[in-house]
């Protein structure tokens, strides 16, 4: 058998960390630029008629920061995934929901457009979905790193629709 008939061989990426710290330093460059978009969030948060059940302004800069290793953590797990092809989608997902992320914060606190940004975290909660769906199918582990997020995003989705109802 000639050897341009055999398949391709697949081999699953080394454990790199530059390519660790890359998916790390994407997710948080995503935090920091809606963190500099919306300086005053805590303010803005404070002030806002909000259900009782909603959190205090002081938790979601803890939660944020470890989701935001997770979800860079889950996507270096599923690039050493030897099928380029799946990884190069299930990374297109990762990165959707990213912008979908990023475009949220400054939606909700500097321009204070609650209604846009609960239709924005909707389409994020739908493209997560889909990420975790995709992980899924190249990693366990990612897929599994990236349900506290699904979760918040999810829980953030019913606060933001309580909020936007209360603050006309």
């Amino acid at each position: 058998m000639a050897d341009s008939a055999m398949p391709p061989v697949h081999r699953r990426r080394t454990s790199s960390p530059w390519a660790l710290l890359f998916f790390l330093a994407v997710s948080y460059g995503v935090a920091a630029l809606g963190a500099f978009a919306s300086a005053d969030a805590g303010t803005v948060y404070r002030a806002l008629d909000r259900p009782e059940w909603a959190p205090p302004a002081w938790l979601f800069g803890p939660v944020w920061t470890v989701l935001y290793a997770m979800i860079g953590v889950a996507a270096w797990m599923v690039w050493r995934h030897p099928d380029r092809g799946r990884v190069r989608t299930a990374l297109v997902w990762w990165s959707i929901q990213l912008a979908l992320n990023l475009v949220w914060t400054p939606l909700f606190f500097a321009a204070r457009q609650y209604g846009f940004a609960l239709l924005d975290i909707l389409l994020l909660l739908a493209a997560l979905i889909t990420t975790v769906v995709r992980f899924r199918r190249l990693s366990l582990p990612a897929a599994l790193l990236l349900l506290p997020y699904l979760f918040w995003v999810a829980f953030a989705s019913a606060l933001n629709a309580s909020i936007w109802h209360l603050n006309p």
